[in-house]
C-alpha cells in the first residue's frame, strides 16, 4: 500500500508540473498575440495576463502540495 502512495504522490506532482507549463506557454503566447494585433491594448492585456498566470500556477502548487502530503504522511 506504500509503494502506491509514492506512486501517486510522484504522479501528482509530475502532472501538476507538466500542466502548469503547459498553461503558462498558452498564456503567454495569447498575451504576445494579443500585444501584436492591437499594441494600444498593452495596459489592459498586461493586467489580464498576470490574473491568468496567478489562476494557472494555482493548479501546480497545489498539485504539490497534495503529492508531497501523499509521499510523506
Amino acid at each position: 500500500m506504500e509503494g502506491m502512495q509514492l506512486v501517486a504522490g510522484a504522479l501528482l506532482v509530475g502532472f501538476g508540473a507538466v500542466g502548469g507549463a503547459v498553461g503558462v506557454g498558452v498564456v503567454g503566447s495569447k498575451y504576445l498575440e494579443g500585444i501584436a494585433r492591437q499594441p494600444e491594448l498593452q495596459g489592459y492585456l498586461l493586467g489580464q495576463f498576470f490574473f491568468m498566470m496567478a489562476v494557472v500556477d494555482a493548479l501546480p502548487i497545489i498539485s504539490l502540495g497534495i503529492g508531497l502530503l501523499q509521499i510523506f504522511a
